[in-house]
């Protein structure tokens, strides 16, 4: 007997992070209640990531379009269900007194999937939705209703965290790695689990310990693990072992992304400027961006002035760490003269994300900041802008998201982490001990 089809009910808030969402439901059937087109035509006119999912979605549809959209859908693809669009219908006995305000886009299509589901009772029909409050609206009156999760990592808490800690290492291995030019070969040291290209190492042998990284394409050595040396970057001195990788990550020239993530206070942004900065010479700029999300997602409301006047206070936090790099030199040095001198001609620029699409960026240093409030679509659209010769590095902590439709699974931060693992020029690091100030490390811990 052939299986039936299940048939899913999108809620705007899904097209809006994917507009590619119909196509990810294999054989299944996809219902588009009338409401979430008109929802979707308040989105086409904009700039942002989520206009250019609605205008994405509304020209496929387009596409796609026949009179059958109304009259049993169409068929998505070879191999794949068909969609279709459901007008408004009068509102189900069963909900009339449970949901009274039908005006309410939520009911409209909560009515739309409760008829569906009463109409197709051979069938599974799931609602799905970014929206917590609408999925339990939906469960309480007997619905199916998921969350979106094509782009979920499975399990964040066993996270690529890019370093590993190896005890018990022999006595002349770690000595070894103190010698000469601190390389060992692949038969020197061969852990139980392989080692990620570009993955860090604590190496200890009792009160012996080394610091190294697996370089797995060196240009004159092959596959090897290298040791790595603490640097001062523009005045900034790492503080413990995992700084230390971060900015070895961040200096070097063959690893093109770089992710930094860790707590508030470990030091990400502040470390990435730094290297940005000392490493200047070889890049035609240095851009700092970072999304427009205030703390918990609470808007200032309008602000006046010109556009530089308006996104400052969304900015601030890499000018504080810019004016940390600064406090380390006198105000009359060379070190802060270049740095203003940078900033007046623009080759230091801080702005925000929004501007980024469309762009070709070419030998540049970018530094994405809050990338856990970005969603996988809209990490893509960054790494896919950079040209020849320019580096990309995010920083973000997976655990403090303020966008009200991402989560720890499925924000684009923890996504490119865990898709981008093992390929030989992108490095990671979890940063794990704040740094910032006592009170600070406390206040992450314990509240």
């Amino acid at each position: 007997m052939p299986r039936k089809n299940k048939i899913f009910i999108l809620d705007t808030n899904v097209i809006l992070h994917d507009s590619s969402c119909i196509h990810q439901f294999e054989q299944n059937d996809i219902v588009i209640p009338i409401a979430v087109l008109e929802e979707l035509d308040n989105f086409k006119i904009g700039s942002q990531v989520i206009n250019y999912h609605a205008r994405r979605f509304v020209r496929e549809l387009d596409r796609l379009s026949s009179d059958k959209m109304f009259n049993g859908g169409v068929q998505v693809g070879e191999g794949k269900g068909r969609v279709s669009i459901r007008l408004d219908k009068d509102v189900h006995l069963d909900l009339e007194k449970i949901f009274p305000n039908v005006e309410k886009e939520d009911h409209r299509i909560l009515n739309i999937a409760y008829h569906v589901a009463q109409e197709n009772t051979g069938h599974r029909v799931t609602l799905v939705s970014k929206d917590v409050n609408l999925r339990m609206k939906a469960r309480s009156v007997g619905l199916q209703a998921e969350d979106y999760t094509t782009d979920y990592v499975r399990d964040p808490s066993h996270l690529y965290s890019g370093c590993r800690y190896e005890d018990n290492v022999a006595d002349e291995v770690i000595d070894k790695l103190y010698k000469d030019e601190g390389v060992l070969a692949q038969a020197d040291f061969t852990p139980e689990v392989p080692l990620q290209p570009n993955e860090f190492i604590v190496l200890r042998s009792g009160k012996k310990s080394a610091l190294a990284c697996f370089e797995h394409n060196n240009v004159s050595l092959g596959c090897v693990v290298k040791r790595v040396n603490k640097r001062n970057v523009y005045g900034i001195t790492p503080r413990n072992a995992e700084q230390t990788f971060a900015v070895a990550a961040l200096v070097n020239p063959a690893v093109q992304l770089v992710t930094v993530s860790g707590k508030a206070g470990t030091g990400k942004t502040l470390l990435a400027l730094a290297t940005a900065l000392e490493m200047r010479s070889k890049y035609r700029q240095i851009l700092l961006a970072r999304p427009i999300m205030p703390l918990s997602n609470k808007d200032i409301g309008y602000l006046p002035g010109d556009i530089a006047s308006k996104v400052k206070p969304y900015m601030q936090p890499l000018y504080d760490n810019l004016g940390v790099i600064r406090g380390q030199f006198s105000e009359n040095s060379e070190n802060n003269k270049r740095l203003q001198k940078m900033l007046d001609d623009e080759k230091l620029a801080i702005e925000p994300l929004a501007y980024i699409r469309g762009r070709s960026l070419v030998k540049m240093y970018m530094i994405i900041d809050e990338a856990q409030n970005l969603t996988p679509h809209e990490v893509k659209t960054i790494i896919t802008r950079a040209g020849e010769g320019t580096k990309i590095v995010f920083t973000g902590d997976i655990n403090q998201i303020d966008h009200p439709y991402l989560s720890l699974r499925s924000n684009g931060l923890t996504n490119l982490i865990d898709k981008m693992q093992g390929q030989e020029i992108y490095a990671h690091i979890d940063l794990k001990k704040g740094e910032r100030s006592e009170l600070a490390e406390l206040a992450s811990n314990v509240l």
